[in-house]
């Protein structure tokens, strides 16, 4: 009950007491001591009025004490309604370390659910919640999904979040910001999109950039940079000594390393091809099999089987079979035996 109607009511009821005990039950005056203080003498009717008076003072200050607990309380419900609001944004903008604080059992355990799962708008969901900020966080992740690019810094996320990476891969895409730019700031930028802008990039740029950012190398862009090597619109010249530098950067097995050669088959200089396996054998023993690979590619024969000469019974049976064969005149692509 609203206090002023709870006012008018009381006061309308404590007037029709007083009238009726004044009209129709005594007019009789009496005196009262309070606390030693002799009160003058006023009609019962008043004194009546009196405690009324003070019971609805009493009844007031109860309902505005448990009103502002109620208030309180309520105020503890927006505020936690407020925070899975937050949570649920968070969620879909795919932050990292989620952990928002509740005041309230309930909201307390449904966001600490929230904040430990992966939540993901659909398409059937429009910006039409009737909630500005999830409104404004739906709108973005479309907005982001159709290749547009949009301002995330009011949201605080890292480099390394997808829809970081996809605002500015659809910058890249659009020319915003170029390979360039992305590789000298490194720092600004999630190593997804790096590896992705290097990878594309190394198809024309120059040797000293690629050893500049050496780091972002793996095996799939090595082969790019063979290709490019003494070859192509793109023809790229490198030392050995400069190649083995980029290869010891990778984690390379036996088969990537015979690949290699055959990549390099169709630009390298034969007796740089050579020189180049020569230094990763002795290198490292993992590479002894590209080089003898290269030797029986070249028809490098009598050095080939020096190495076979040399090694354990058990060792590169595969490449003894191939020169069995080549010494009883049966002439088969080394390529069948790897």
């Amino acid at each position: 009950m609203q206090i002023k109607r709870y006012t008018i009511a009381t006061l309308l009821l404590i007037g029709l007491i007083v009238a009726y005990i004044f009209i129709n039950v005594t007019k009789e005056t009496i005196g009262l001591e309070f606390f030693g203080i002799n009160l003058p003498a006023m009609p019962v009717a008043f004194w009546v009025a009196v405690a009324l008076l003070l019971l609805y003072v009493a009844s007031v200050i109860h309902m505005v004490f448990y009103g502002m607990l109620g208030n309180i309380k309520l105020r503890k419900y927006d505020k936690d309604f407020e925070n899975i609001i937050d949570a649920i944004a968070d969620a879909y903008l795919n932050k990292a370390d989620r952990r928002h604080l509740y005041k309230t059992p309930r909201y307390n355990l449904l966001g600490t659910i929230i904040d430990h799962t992966v939540l993901s708008p659909t398409k059937d969901l429009k910006a039409t919640t009737d909630n500005k900020k999830l409104d404004a966080v739906i709108t973005l992740i479309e907005d982001i999904d159709a290749g547009k690019v949009v301002d995330l810094k009011k949201y605080a996320l890292k480099k390394e979040n997808p829809f970081v990476v996809q605002n500015e891969r659809n910058s890249y895409i659009k020319g915003d910001i170029n390979a360039e730019n992305i590789l000298k700031n490194e720092e600004k930028y999630s190593s997804a999109l790096l590896k992705e802008v290097f990878s594309k990039y190394i198809k024309g740029c120059s040797l000293k950039t690629i050893e500049k950012h050496k780091e972002l190398l793996d095996k799939e862009n090595i082969y790019t940079i063979l290709k490019r090597v003494n070859n192509g619109e793109h023809s790229l010249s490198i030392s050995n000594d400069s190649l083995i530098s980029l290869l010891e950067t990778l984690d390379l097995d036996s088969k990537d390393f015979i690949k290699m050669s055959s990549v390099l088959s169709n630009g390298m200089l034969p007796e740089n091809r050579i020189k180049l396996f020569e230094s990763l054998g002795e290198k490292n023993e993992i590479a002894v099999e590209a080089r003898l690979y290269t030797l029986f590619d070249l028809e490098m024969l009598p050095q080939a089987n020096e190495i076979l000469m040399n090694s354990q019974s058990d060792e590169y049976l595969k490449f003894k079979a191939y020169s069995a064969l080549k010494e009883n005149g049966k002439n088969f692509s080394i390529n069948l035996f790897i």
